[in-house]
């Protein structure tokens, strides 16, 4: 089942996109040296990081509400 990011307030969210960029640099740089157990989690970090960012967009939009 996909993470539920739709609970998390506007903050929440921020953190959690920087916790999640900070990991998805770190497998991709894992990636190159060539330790990764699973290569397959570079797809579900960037598809996770995009859909924080696209619920932050929505909060900046104003389609969601604080």
């Amino acid at each position: 089942m996909k993470d539920s990011f739709k609970e998390l307030t506007y903050n929440e969210l921020l953190a959690k996109r920087e916790e999640l960029k900070k990991q998805y640099r770190d497998l991709r740089f894992n990636m190159v040296i060539g330790h990764v157990d699973n290569p397959l989690e570079k797809r579900t970090l960037r598809r996770k990081l995009s859909r924080i960012t696209t619920i932050i967009h929505e909060y900046e939009l104003g389609i969601r509400k604080v």
